[in-house]
């Protein structure tokens, strides 16, 4: 009996090794093919950011090669294959569209506000004699002259006299610069065609000697320096106006400016500098503030001061979000829809990314849908109403694309992504009041006038020379916000700013400054309000 069960325990333990080897034997398999699938996975994650990196690049390539193709001015027009004598057919005659016909029926503006010359044209028959036909009627034909600038050379005879023992003659008319031969108007011309029209120098000398005036480049940027000097007791007050504002835009835009030092033969080397600009929406005033160039957070910081109340509309650069700590309590951020629409737009060929636009869109139609005239209430109204549902919608997609393991953080898409749900707060801050818009454009349509001048005259050739610009486009971008004439604008105000001093009353710079000013209605009544001022000092 026991050698049965010894003889039964050897066998047990025969089988159980001979099943520890096999399962040893399937656990080795299992873990050479658990560490050949691991290695395939790894190469197909290696191929999977390859290929998304190549096809990244490829669909930039393609943006680019798009909007390059997209230049009307670059295509090339096929010409339509040549067709025998025998095909011809005679063209088939299409009645012209509405469109086609020109002013489509519309009606044409008369210009009443300028000069009128008027003629009378009379029949040119030969023996024709008016008072033996009958009148039937007139029929009015208008003709529009464009004269070009005409430049006037006033020549002042000052006459002395001996009278009473003294000598005595006339007072010249004043001029805005010491010594000068140019009066307000000339100035003026010269600033309306460099800082609105963003006409270089060069190009406005060339233009004044067409029209029969030679000038030399130096005269011209002296004029441009010394008027910047006139005008730069207004900066103090533009700034603390704007200030007052509780609704700014702000941005910054880049520019180039000369220093010396460099290694080329004028001893000069170019820098990237940047010009801060500032929009306050209610007062229609805009400020250009310069700082050496820089941008760092404490041009910023020193601009906006912590006690600063009411909203700043800004786009994502890291230095703008110190608006919405503890360090400004007052202070509301807004964020810009379409600074995040743009990141979405570049990489629209994605799905995710056509919806999240087409979310970003129902809100601006729902802005537009808006009825005209409604107050401030019901505005607001309407915006908890229609626009918070739809912000709610966009975070609710911009959480769940960020979630699916296909967004990679540094794709462009994960980029975007993470781009919107940080600047999200401050977006929803748009309905928090009714005048608060949805983007930033304002201040971006603003500094197109920057970019033109970059284009136009590629550089400053100082810091000062930097912040002298500064100053005049923002009298000159304050002066289109209020539709203004800056030419007008310009000349009442250098005819005014000669007797200007740093102890001016800021009362009488606040008038001067383009939300105030009117032509001919308001100019007569702010001569005396000045004079009144001046008069108190």
């Amino acid at each position: 009996m026991l050698e049965e069960q010894l003889r039964f325990s050897k066998t047990q333990n025969a089988q159980l090794i001979e099943q520890n080897a096999r399962q040893a034997e399937l656990i080795s398999r299992m873990a050479s093919q658990i560490e050949t699938l691991t290695a395939s996975v790894h190469s197909l994650e290696q191929a999977l950011l390859s290929r998304d990196a190549s096809l990244e690049q490829a669909l930039v390539t393609k943006r680019a090669l798009g909007k390059l193709i997209s230049n009307k001015s670059e295509k090339i027009v096929t010409a339509p294959p040549p067709c025998s004598p025998s095909d011809e057919t005679p063209p088939k005659k299409v009645a012209p569209s509405a469109k086609e016909r020109g002013n489509n029926n519309a009606k044409r503006k008369e210009h009443f506000d300028m000069e009128v010359r008027e003629h009378d044209i009379y029949p040119s028959r030969s023996g024709f004699q008016p008072e033996l036909g009958k009148f039937l009627k007139t029929v009015d034909s208008i003709r529009y002259e464009f004269v070009p600038p005409r430049f006037i050379k006033h020549i002042h005879h000052l006459h002395y006299y001996q009278y009473r023992g003294n000598i005595i003659y006339g007072n010249l008319p004043a001029t805005p610069l010491l010594n000068s031969s140019y009066d307000a108007s000339f100035i003026a011309g010269i600033l309306q065609l460099r800082y609105i029209y963003s006409m270089p120098v060069e190009r406005i000398i060339k233009f004044f000697g067409e029209s029969g005036f030679e000038i030399s480049k130096s005269t011209a940027h002296g004029l441009i320096k010394k008027t910047a000097w006139l005008f730069d007791s207004l900066e103090q007050a533009l700034g603390e106006a704007v200030r007052q504002d509780e609704y700014l835009h702000m941005d910054e835009s880049y520019y180039t400016v000369l220093e010396k030092g460099g290694k080329s033969s004028t001893g000069k080397a170019s820098r990237k500098v940047y010009i801060w600009a500032a929009l306050a929406s209610h007062l229609r005033l805009v400020h250009f503030f310069y700082e050496n160039g820089s941008r760092a957070r404490k041009v910023l910081t020193q601009y906006i001061k912590p006690d600063y109340r009411g909203a700043i509309q800004t786009d994502g650069l890291g230095d703008y979000k110190i608006l919405e700590t503890d360090e400004y309590p007052h202070a509301v951020r807004l964020a810009c829809f379409q600074h995040c629409k743009r990141k979405f737009l570049d990489i629209k060929e994605n799905k995710d990314a056509r919806e999240i636009i087409e979310i970003i869109n129902k809100l601006y139609q729902k802005e537009h849908e808006m009825p005209a005239g409604y107050s401030p209430r019901q505005i607001m109204k309407y915006k908890k109403k229609h626009a918070s549902p739809i912000l709610n919608e966009l975070k609710r997609k911009l959480l769940a694309i960020q979630a699916e393991k296909s967004t990679l953080p540094k794709s462009s898409l994960g980029k975007a992504v993470s781009y919107a749900l940080k600047e999200y707060p401050a977006l929803s801050n748009y309905i928090l009041a009714p005048e608060y818009e949805l983007d930033n454009n304002a201040i971006e349509r603003i500094n197109r006038y920057i970019s033109l001048s970059r284009r136009n005259s590629l550089f400053c050739g100082s810091h000062q020379g930097a912040k002298r610009a500064a100053l005049i486009y923002s009298l000159a971008c304050s002066c289109r916000m209020n539709n203004i004439n800056t030419f007008e604008y310009f000349k009442e105000l250098l005819n005014k700013a000669v007797s200007l001093n740093p102890n001016t009353d800021k009362n009488v710079l606040r008038e001067l400054l383009p939300d105030k000013w009117k032509k001919d209605s308001n100019a007569e009544t702010l001569t005396v309000f000045y004079q009144n001022m001046v008069d108190k000092e």
